[in-house]
């Protein structure tokens, strides 16, 4: 089984309440969720959020949705993943995604999906060995046994806070895989963590959504390449 554990919360920092902003008529979240349910090797999808007040609306907008929802402690979130996967068996695999990346690609998860399987290797990201992808398509996949494991072992509250650096820290222990492009756009903005990031995910979505729902990674390439305010849009670039 793989299931997609999507990480999401209300109280970010530097743009509260996002995950709820509306993105062309609908919560941001669930228009992730909309791109994640397009990604067929996924059989089940959680949102893991916190057990605090300020999450209830989250976990009821999402639970409307009909998505499964967990919810544990607001800092510790690496034991809030082992919460969510606590039904799964050691080889079950467990994708981590973060609810700030509604223009998530179900192409790009299902690669790393097939490479995962074909690598042997404990744990896989489109983040290594270097990033090439969008700052946005980010994805990580490892089994429910290896996140058990960090969650008995992991002291450090950096690791405990963004869950799998335990893995990653520790080449010499665990076999890390991952997928590259030819093209570098490390320095590409596609996730919301800013208003100027918020513009642009709706600007995308108003131009491409209307007409193609399932609008991919090129067309919001090609959509950027011909508008010189969204490529401009913040202070990183769009392309």
């Amino acid at each position: 089984m793989i299931v997609a554990v999507l990480q999401a919360r209300m109280s970010s920092t530097r743009l509260p309440g996002k995950v709820l902003a509306d993105v062309a008529g609908a919560p941001m979240v669930l228009r992730q969720v909309e791109r994640l349910r397009r990604a067929a090797s996924i059989d089940r999808l959680i949102m893991a959020t916190s057990n605090e007040a300020s999450d209830d609306p989250l976990a009821r907008a999402v639970e409307a949705a009909g998505v499964e929802v967990f919810r544990g402690a607001l800092n510790d979130v690496l034991g809030r993943f082992a919460g969510a996967v606590a039904g799964l068996a050691d080889e079950d695999l467990m994708l981590r995604l973060t609810a700030d990346c509604p223009l998530a690609d179900p192409v790009l998860i299902e690669a790393l999906i097939a490479r995962h399987k074909a690598g042997g290797v404990d744990y896989s990201a489109t983040t290594l060995p270097h990033r090439t992808y969008p700052i946005g398509l980010d994805a990580e996949i490892l089994s429910a046994g290896l996140l058990r494991l960090m969650a008995r072992e992991a002291n450090d509250p950096y690791e405990r806070e963004h869950v799998t650096p335990f893995v990653y820290r520790r080449p010499e222990r665990f076999g890390l895989g991952g997928l590259t492009q030819d093209r570098d756009e490390s320095q590409v903005r596609w996730t919301v963590d800013l208003p100027s990031d918020l513009a642009f995910v709706r600007a995308v979505y108003e131009a491409l959504y209307p007409r193609k729902p399932a609008f991919t990674s090129g067309d919001i390439r090609a959509l950027v390449r011909g508008r010189p305010d969204l490529a401009a849009l913040g202070d990183l670039p769009r392309i």
